[in-house]
């Protein structure tokens, strides 16, 4: 799968991913941020799934109706549970991330939500 790993994320995150065979690209890789909006267009255009802590890619999404290729929220999850936490939405939800979901994770509680502006291969 790829990925574009929000500069919030973590590169420790990043980091496992690769080793765990995805391809990843971190925003932080860009040098200075270049937005919110910004970086959801680059996921969307390299067909990449987001991750991310911010809680603007929300409203992106669902308020603006920003395209997309899949996002992970993990807004408030701390650094020590983003790998385990990871490793379970891809387990449980890759196949939708492959399709275009939103997963948000709150705690124990993942929801996974879908939008009709999902970029197109």
């Amino acid at each position: 799968m790829k990925f574009l790993i929000d500069r919030c994320a973590g590169r420790t995150l990043a980091d496992w991913l690769r080793a765990a065979g995805h391809e990843v690209v971190e925003s932080q890789e860009w040098g200075e941020d270049p937005g919110d909006t910004e970086i959801l267009r680059r996921a969307a255009a390299d067909q990449r799934v987001l991750v991310t802590m911010d809680k603007d890619f929300g409203s992106l999404v669902f308020m603006q109706r920003e395209r997309h290729s899949g996002l992970i929220r993990l807004p408030d999850v701390p650094v020590r549970l983003r790998i385990d936490l990871v490793r379970q939405i891809l387990e449980d939800h890759g196949q939708d991330l492959e399709n275009g979901a939103i997963v948000t994770a709150r705690g124990s509680r993942i929801r996974v939500s879908w939008t009709w502006r999902r970029a197109e291969a």
